[in-house]
């Protein structure tokens, strides 16, 4: 199988039919094997109907059903356990991105890309929704290295090597080209078009911003301290630590000098600061044992290995 699009979905039975249509006709362009699959996030509506029905009447659906919704991360998940394709194109069901864009995906994967993500030039979104998306993809970019505009886009292109390197669970799906980034694959991007929605309504509400947020602060501290922990932990232990025993070493010289110092809050505070420092110091060495008991977590991104016969 060559390609293997994977599209979930919550609630969208309007644009199924719609969006199946413009799909066939674009992968057929292509000249190649591919494969479609669908997968339901425990939608209230029709869509797995819709989905059952375009299964009888052609071959190349599979439909995924989830016995409840999950979010997209576990939509996606399952839909990357059935893919056989060497490519793997993801997609969302609400038809705001175009299948049109994937043969051009394709083009770019060719150009040695490991990993294509779209970029939505033009969003047709709210303005606040389009202020805190660039922050937000600002902020990634930032601090994983990735030099990508939309880590978020839902029309995205890889290769299925790029799968098993993918440690995907919460609501992480907002960023593969980060971590696939980490991983030492070669990200790519192109602009694509951004339609405004045909059907329905959006199904995020304003809780994604601090769920995004704490995601984002996840992510941070896996793709910079996972293995180091000790340089986390370790260097807020010794700032805090070194916070409380200056405290301390200033009311000591109040104290030489005749000031009583037991009844003030000061003390108590630069005494705690010192505790809180050792202990976070020795959380950073527990993480290190664990780390080295784990081996480590994942292996090192190894492209390929060249020995003489």
């Amino acid at each position: 199988m060559d390609i293997s699009v994977v599209i979930p979905l919550y609630n969208e039975s309007p644009s199924l039919r719609d969006l199946f249509s413009a799909l066939k006709a674009h992968l057929e362009s292509l000249g190649k094997s591919y494969e479609i699959i669908f997968v339901d996030d425990g939608s209230t509506d029709d869509s797995f109907s819709v989905l059952e029905d375009l299964c009888d009447r052609y071959p190349d659906i599979q439909a995924v059903r989830l016995r409840r919704n999950s979010g997209k991360t576990a939509a996606l998940l399952a839909g990357f356990a059935e893919a056989k394709g060497e490519i793997i194109v993801t997609i969302d069901g609400d038809l705001q991105d175009s299948p049109s864009e994937i043969p051009l995906l394709m083009g770019k994967l060719e150009e040695g890309y490991d990993l294509v993500s779209g970029w939505k030039f033009e969003r047709q979104d709210p303005f606040l929704r389009r202020i805190a998306s660039k922050i937000f993809n600002q902020a990634v970019s930032f601090f994983s290295g990735v030099p990508i505009h939309d880590f978020n886009c839902g029309l995205k292109a890889f290769r299925r090597h790029v799968l098993p390197e993918l440690v995907l669970y919460g609501e992480m799906h907002r960023f593969i080209p980060a971590l696939a980034g980490w991983r030492g694959f070669r990200i790519g991007e192109i602009k694509v078009k951004h339609f405004p929605r045909k059907y329905g309504s959006s199904k995020f509400g304003p809780e994604r911003y601090w769920k995004g947020f704490l995601d984002f602060l996840t992510v941070v501290v896996l793709l910079t301290y996972i293995r180091r922990p000790l340089h986390l932990f370790g260097g807020l232990g010794m700032l805090i630590g070194v916070a409380g025993l200056g405290i301390n070493i200033y009311l000591s010289i109040g104290w030489i000098y005749g000031r009583w110092i037991g009844n003030r809050p000061l003390l108590i505070l630069g005494v705690l600061l010192m505790l809180i420092g050792i202990q976070m110091v020795f959380f950073g060495l527990l993480a290190e044992m664990m780390n080295f008991l784990s081996g480590r977590g994942t292996g090192p991104p190894i492209s390929q290995i060249l020995r003489k016969k």
